[in-house]
């Protein structure tokens, strides 16, 4: 896996993990990646900065790492963050098609090129996503459950 910071036509920048480089610009010319705050799907790689070790010896080249608050955020202010987090997601299923357990199946054969490649979403087991992984097919889990829509009232 791979994780890129992207950044959207009107200028938010947000990261994405993929499977590698070639998954990425696959997806970003098949217009299947937008951005999770405006859904704009003019997107480009941002400026990374990379993550690079200090030798132990260069005490003075060491990062700092900043302290933690001394005040955790208050719990509605949590639930808003996770309400926000939830309708992003939900907008973002709105173009996706729900395939249930038929989702290893559907991922693959897009991957392969037997079938067209559009959104999906579904149930897999864990094993079953760490294959789809080692085979190079993007994947993402997402942060929460989905209610199948044959259970929904």
């Amino acid at each position: 896996m791979i994780v890129f910071d992207l950044r959207c036509g009107d200028g938010h920048v947000f990261e994405a993990w993929f499977a590698s480089s070639a998954a990425y610009e696959s997806q970003r010319a098949d217009g299947l990646i937008a951005c999770p705050l405006c859904e704009d799907s003019r997107i480009e790689k941002a400026v990374m900065a990379p993550n690079i070790a200090a030798k132990g010896n260069r005490s003075e080249m060491r990062a700092t790492v900043p302290a933690p608050t001394d005040t955790p955020p208050s719990p509605e202010a949590v639930k808003a963050a996770l309400e926000t987090l939830a309708k992003i997601q939900a907008k973002a299923l709105e173009k996706s098609r729900w395939v249930g357990t038929a989702f290893v199946d559907s991922a693959r054969a897009m991957h392969l090129g037997e079938a067209p490649t559009q959104p999906i979403h579904g149930q897999a087991t864990l094993a079953d996503a760490r294959a789809l992984a080692e085979e190079g097919v993007s994947i993402a889990p997402l942060p929460f459950p989905v209610i199948p829509p044959e259970t929904r009232n």
